[in-house]
């Protein structure tokens, strides 16, 4: 049978049609009101080192900055551990959504990828890249009684006894005990090795002439040299830092090109959306330039350091390398 042509049939398909397709547009477009804009909980920033450490106090200082001027809430959650893998293993393997975030650093970005055989986490692959937010030079201290005056002193003494001058450091293959290894090979020297697990006991050995000499990050050391229990010799970093105007770099102490640094940067799982790791970034480099948070930084030996993402992605894998060969060279094993 051949079908009846009607047009007013037709003309009412058109018009059902047309009527289906506003309505499902609308139920789009509703739906993606309904969607709330990032961020609309608390977000959690992981520091994988205890409270009231170096690396705490600057994701706290950053991290309120952030929050108050944003109206968000973001929320420090400490979880140190195995050199700092723990904490930044349980944000790689957290949802991707933008609420887990990291305050991940040289140690357990760039060193242990290699110091560790069975690191569970892959920093350039595990993790997105948000921003660079600060990095502190260490610094190479001796305590306030010490015959050393100058680095040249401390290289001297090397030289004329090799291995009998001792040094301290948090640990092996930490960023210090790593810069120490650096130094020995510019200067062509070699100390002995003291390996503590923390700080605090070896600046207590320090004081009380159990060690001779003690490398660790400017956070760390600066109350001790402000006080006068200890005397700083050089700080690592390229230029020399404004909370230590008087103290030379290790480069101009006669080693040209040396540099050792802690940097901090946030990141976050593998998978982040686009918008949210912009959001993040453009807050977050926002609160650096804060003179507030720039003077606070500042106090405890830090500088802030803005990047893009990208830049803090490429900073990740050229330091992984970087580190990875000073570590396979000094031998540097995880106690």
């Amino acid at each position: 049978m051949h079908a009846i042509h009607r047009p007013g049939a037709t003309r009412r398909l058109v018009l059902v049609a047309s009527a289906i397709a506003t309505i499902a547009t609308g139920l789009a477009g509703t739906a993606a009101l309904a969607q709330p804009a990032y961020p609309s909980r608390p977000i959690r920033l992981v520091v994988p080192f205890p409270a009231g450490g170096g690396t705490d106090l600057i994701a706290r200082e950053v991290a309120n900055k952030v929050a108050t001027s944003n109206n968000w809430s973001i929320i420090i959650d400490n979880k140190p551990g195995s050199g700092g893998n723990l904490g930044v293993d349980a944000a790689a393997k957290a949802p991707a959504d933008g609420y887990t975030l990291v305050l991940g650093q040289t140690s357990n970005l760039a060193i242990n990828p290699t110091l560790y055989p069975k690191l569970p986490y892959k920093p350039e692959k595990d993790l997105d890249a948000v921003g660079l937010v600060a990095q502190a030079p260490l610094v190479v201290v001796v305590a306030a009684d010490s015959p050393y005056k100058t680095l040249a002193d401390v290289v001297a003494a090397a030289k004329a006894k090799p291995e009998s001058l001792n040094y301290a450091s948090s640990g092996n293959g930490t960023v210090a005990h790593l810069a120490a290894e650096l130094l020995q090979k510019a200067a062509g020297v070699k100390f002995t090795h003291v390996p503590y697990k923390g700080a605090a006991q070896g600046s207590t050995d320090l004081i009380g002439g159990q060690i001779q000499m003690y490398v660790s990050s400017v956070p760390t050391l600066i109350g001790y040299i402000k006080n006068g229990k200890m005397r700083a010799l050089a700080v690592t970093s390229q230029q020399r830092t404004a909370d230590l105007p008087g103290v030379p770099t290790v480069a101009e102490s006669g080693y040209k090109g040396f540099e050792a640094v802690t940097w901090f940067g946030v990141a976050g799982p593998d998978g982040l959306p686009k918008d949210v790791i912009a959001k993040l970034n453009t807050a977050f480099n926002k609160a650096l330039q804060d003179p507030e948070v720039k003077s606070k930084l500042a106090a405890q030996g830090a500088d802030v350091r803005s990047s893009t993402p990208e830049q803090f992605a490429a900073l990740v894998r050229s330091e992984i390398v970087r580190w990875g060969k000073v570590v396979q060279e000094s031998g540097a094993k995880v106690d």
